[in-house]
């Protein structure tokens, strides 16, 4: 054991029982974390990265989860034999832990103001004026513009990065001495992304505090950490100096990792194919209302003024910072909220359709969501996931005819269709979108809009559902609205793309002009934080 270590992890092994049978999901694991220093562990679903992290905090579900083998020693003692009180203490004061999904780790039912102060209450006593000067400073700190203005907001009042820098927030308020960081930036954009490993650093050094970095971009890791470990199936299978790993790996799954990432070319720009989509001057505008009456005082504009138009077998990327507007307008495009002016479908206009009238174009209107577990119920099979539109829209097909094409669109996505009665649970996150892809396309639709549908995924899974949809796009003429933070992703799947700030266009052009010869201050800064990890330049980027 490291003397100087604060955390010594020890042939940590943690099993769980799945019937009469366990399962070994980390098998003699070990590690080291000095004060001061940054340990990332990276490795693809299912690794064991999670499940290792989450023993230090004794988080997993026991008793179901056990630890045949190992020690997790934190200054000498060993959190695996604390008690319920021990751990109490230890959780949130010492050792502090992000979670990679915000939606799910927030309380939905309460404000940004309370869940904070809640951590402040417990661990130091803070209460009212106080707690609120420190949770004004913690929200100004990960980089919430206007922080006095969220203090009320709930969970689902905020874009899924600044939910991201809200965990952050709780999980910096007592000043760790360790910090977990499962994934932290995955839902962040890239610029905010290097804002907020800046901000950890500067962190890091003021306090000395020590940090385990779990992650699958191993862009951050190069940037980032001081040591990394390798893990796949359970087990760390490289270890060393973050520039030793790069440059020289030794074991073949290491070499995988680096080579990951999307590849290939977006389709080729055709003007003379027929437009399925088209939106001018759309506007969204949620109003501000206050006093007593609520009267409407301002407007945020989400979307304001924006034109696109889509084409038959064609993919417009839709970029920019979390908040920018993305997905409201790919939300108002689709008709799931409201907007003015004129949204045209096949040449049609639909912006005046009626609930009832709409009914009929989703089948040919799709959408696949950013977190593929939550958007899966999970009481349903997959089969009656993927089936549930069929239902809907073809109700006259037989039970079997339904079953035949549920199988074949799970076959066209990548997976076996003899698993398809089991449940979202039992498939890895990169298996999940497909499910959620199937989904959308057993109903043989004409327009998809993609709506962060890799930036929870692996490098590598991420590669492949690139080359999925792709296939998908070749085989059936399909007109993609692909909305993204991942730069490299939509590099590699848009022909066009829009550039959106605070509601609105700030550059639009092809993906040769946009990516090689951003015009714009703002675009230059998104493509130096997503290609080189770069800090945006100084007042370029507002958060």
């Amino acid at each position: 054991m490291n003397e100087k270590a604060f955390l010594s992890v020890r042939d940590l092994s943690v099993a769980f029982e799945q019937g009469d049978n366990q399962s070994l999901a980390v098998d003699r694991v070990s590690f080291d974390i000095a004060k001061g220093e940054t340990l990332a562990l990276v490795g693809e679903s299912g690794s064991g990265k999670s499940v290792s992290a989450l023993s230090i905090l004794k988080l997993l579900p026991y008793p179901s989860a056990s630890h045949p083998s190992g020690e997790i020693l934190v200054q000498g003692n060993d959190l695996l034999k604390a008690s319920d009180d021990e751990m109490r203490k230890v959780r949130g004061n010492g050792v502090s832990m992000i979670f990679q999904e915000p939606m799910t780790s927030l309380n939905p039912l309460h404000t940004v103001e309370r869940q904070i102060s809640e951590i402040l209450n417990v661990h130091r006593g803070m209460r009212d004026s106080k707690a609120r000067e420190r949770v004004l400073q913690l929200l100004d700190q990960v980089g919430i513009h206007d922080p006095e203005s969220r203090l009320k907001s709930y969970p689902h009042q905020l874009s899924g990065g600044q939910r991201q820098r809200v965990m952050i927030a709780m999980a910096l308020a007592n000043e760790p001495d360790l910090l977990i960081a499962d994934e932290p930036t995955t839902a962040l954009d890239v610029t905010v992304q290097a804002q907020i490993l800046a901000l950890l650093k500067d962190l890091q050094r003021e306090t000395g505090m020590a940090m385990l970095f779990i992650t699958h971009d191993l862009g951050i890791v190069r940037k980032f950490a001081d040591r990394v470990c390798v893990m796949t199936a359970g087990r760390i299978v490289e270890r060393g100096p973050v520039a030793e790993i790069f440059d020289n790996p030794k074991h073949d799954y290491t070499r995988h990792l680096l080579a990951a990432e999307p590849k290939g070319e977006p389709p080729a720009t055709d003007k003379d194919k027929p437009i399925v989509v088209e939106a001018d001057d759309l506007k969204v505008w949620f109003p501000v209302k206050r006093g007593l009456m609520r009267r409407t005082v301002d407007h945020i504009k989400a979307v304001d003024g924006i034109d696109i138009a889509v084409r038959e077998g064609q993919t417009l990327g839709i970029v920019g910072e979390s908040g920018s507007g993305k997905t409201t307008l790919g939300l108002a495009i689709l008709r799931m909220i409201s907007s003015t002016g004129r949204i045209l479908f096949d040449g049609n206009e639909i912006q005046t359709n009626s609930w009832k009238e709409m009914r009929p174009l989703r089948r040919d209107m799709q959408i696949v969501f950013q977190d593929p577990f939550g958007a899966l119920s999970p009481r349903m099979s997959v089969a009656d996931i993927v089936g549930e539109g069929l239902k809907v829209h073809f109700p006259g097909i037989s039970e079997n005819e339904r079953d035949r094409k549920v199988a074949k669109a799970l076959e066209e996505v990548g997976l076996d269709a003899s698993t398809r009665h089991r449940y979202p649970h039992e498939f890895s996150g990169g298996q999940r979108q497909r499910i959620s892809i199937a989904r959308a396309m057993v109903l043989e639709p004409r327009f998809v809009m993609l709506d962060e549908p890799t930036s929870a995924l692996d490098m590598s899974v991420q590669a492949q559902v690139v080359d999925l949809l792709r296939d998908l796009q070749k085989a059936h003429g399909l007109a993609y609205l692909f909305i993204s933070h991942d730069l490299k992703v939509v590099r590699a799947l848009a022909n066009e793309v829009i550039v959106m700030r605070q509601g609105k266009v700030v550059e639009s052009g092809s993906s040769e002009q946009i990516f090689d010869a951003p015009q714009t201050d703002y675009t230059k800064a998104l493509m130096a934080a997503a290609f080189r990890l770069e800090t945006a330049p100084e007042g370029v980027v507002s958060t």
